[in-house]
């Protein structure tokens, strides 16, 4: 079976999550590997939500590394598919449906890999271990959080891993760049408490409690938290900037300068708002909850927000920041905090950057610094160092972060077949 062949199967098991439903897809999974003498291991918090281990062993040479990714997708509701979600078709060389990008498409060069070596009977300095895993759409509680929580023995001695989000090609500059995720911002997310003065519906309420709310949303919008150079987005912008001429090169080095930051953001166009996520902690207004009668003007308005904070960066930064902004009147809780690691360790960057270059002569491999989140936030908590390598060789025009949870998800079947290689690759040097 073919990498893209295992693609379509994968896609055509709906494990929309929630609530995710997993299981069958896992079993397809392990069959697969059962087929190819694997060994096979199920954990499961939940028995419809397992997760999947499987270890190759190696010289031992190395210390063993890991290959993780999951098999949860997010929903397709309210979505206009020009093709089946959940169909998993080959159409001109693309393959359709939820997943194919976030991250089935990445499962199957993984598996593809793995069941390569295994068949093949290749040498491996260290074991490998693969974890498909289920959860990762909706926090992990039932996927990465719980094996490192519950079975953290089952990654003892593992220094790397690859998964997601990172190695697909992007065009800039005149330049065909590799982002090979490195480290990721930390989930932070909070509650806002607006205060105001509640009463009867039918009175003048100026200046009471949605009054607070308008201007506490405007100060979101129009006031910026202060711009932060952590060492990863550091070591992003300028291997891009090396990477091009001027004046593409002089404006990412500007962006390094934190009082020119903010004035040539502008010049990136529509990379702008994919890069100043880089460079700032960040909060969004996602959920407004006030009020249980439409007569009666409520004492308060509960404001959920979508905080994310940079690697280094914790609760007590974001929450600081913020409320500079907003006023001392509000009230700001902790929901839930993911804590990722500090700083990132580019040991074994070159290796895989190689590969990139093997692979694509003169295009170039660049550290990223992932605006989301990913399972990797979990493994590092064992001192797992994630490398976001499922290198996919892209067509200049796709639109690949727009895609990504977006009605008509696809994936060119071309680029499927590279990340299998280049993870291949990857097995036989790190692993």
């Amino acid at each position: 079976m073919t990498p893209v062949e295992l693609l379509q199967q994968l896609i055509r098991f709906d494990t929309t999550n929630p609530p995710g439903n997993e299981a069958e897809c896992i079993a397809y999974v392990r069959a697969l590997l059962e087929d190819a003498g694997c060994a096979v291991d199920l954990y499961a918090r939940d028995p419809a939500r397992p997760n999947l281990i499987s270890r190759l062993p190696g010289r031992g040479g190395r210390a063993p590394l890991l290959l993780q990714g999951h098999v949860d997708v997010v929903t397709t509701s309210g979505q206009d598919w020009t093709r089946p979600p959940f169909g998993g078709e080959l159409i001109d060389g693309y393959v359709w449906g939820r997943g194919a990008l976030d991250m089935k498409g990445g499962v199957a060069m993984m598996v593809s890999a793995f069941l390569r070596a295994a068949r093949e009977g290749t040498e491996l300095p260290g074991d490998v271990i693969l974890c498909v895993l289920a959860d990762e759409e909706n926090g992990g509680d039932f996927g990465a959080k719980f094996l490192v929580e519950d079975h953290a023995h089952l990654f003892e001695g593992v220094r790397y891993s690859l998964g997601e989000f990172g190695g697909f090609s992007l065009e800039f500059g005149g330049r065909r760049l590799y982002p090979i995720q490195v480290a990721e911002k930390q989930i932070c997310w909070l509650k806002a408490r607006v205060p105001g003065r509640g009463g009867h519906g039918a009175m003048v309420q100026r200046g009471g409690t949605m009054s607070r709310l308008g201007k506490f949303l405007r100060d979101l919008d129009r006031k910026r938290l202060p711009v932060h150079i952590t060492p990863a987005a550091r070591a992003q912008i300028e291997a891009m900037a090396n990477a091009v001429s001027r004046p593409q090169r002089d404006i990412l080095l500007a962006l390094l300068k934190p009082r020119l930051t903010d004035r040539v953001l502008p010049l990136l166009g529509e990379r702008a708002r994919t890069t100043e996520p880089l460079l700032r902690n960040t909060v969004n207004a996602t959920i407004v909850r006030a009020g249980e009668k439409v007569n009666v003007v409520p004492a308060f308005v509960d404001v959920e927000l979508d905080a994310r904070a940079l690697p280094g960066f914790g609760p007590d930064d974001v929450i600081g920041e913020l409320q500079e902004i907003v006023g001392d009147d509000i009230e700001l809780e902790l929901v839930r905090y993911d804590a990722g690691p500090p700083e990132p360790r580019l040991d074994e960057f070159e290796t895989l950057a190689g590969i990139i270059r093997e692979l694509e002569p003169g295009s170039v491999a660049v550290p990223l610094l992932q605006a989301g989140v990913t399972d990797a936030r979990f493994f590092a908590q064992l001192g797992i160092q994630n490398y976001g390598f499922l290198p996919l060789k892209l067509p200049g025009d796709f639109a690949f972060t727009g895609l990504i949870h977006a009605a008509d998800e696809r994936v060119p079947a071309d680029a499927i077949e590279f990340g299998a290689e280049a993870v291949f690759r990857a097995l036989q040097r790190l692993g």
